[in-house]
């Protein structure tokens, strides 16, 4: 229990923000589920469709301060390459 104001305004800021950013962090791995089921399915179209989600939620993740740009950056190179070596092979 907080005993002064200020802890309890930074009890409500956290969750508000906890509610936020888990929302976004639901967005972000639904999208990314998305782009490796299309990649299992050999479906090259809806593949490069859902990888175009994928990196929206992602950078939009990095800019409300989600998820760090470094991995932000390693998970869309993943996506990116297994969506290439679906395209050519």
């Amino acid at each position: 229990m907080a005993h002064h104001l200020d802890a309890s305004k930074r009890i409500r800021q956290n969750l508000k923000r906890r509610l936020r950013n888990r929302s976004y962090r639901t967005r972000i791995r639904n999208q990314v589920k998305a782009v490796r089921a299309a990649v299992t399915e050999g479906n090259v179209e809806q593949a490069q469709t859902e990888l175009r989600g994928a990196m929206s939620a992602l950078h939009k993740g990095v800019s409300k301060g989600v998820i760090h740009r470094n991995q932000a950056g390693r998970r869309i190179a993943r996506l990116n390459a297994s969506v290439k070596a679906l395209a050519v092979g």
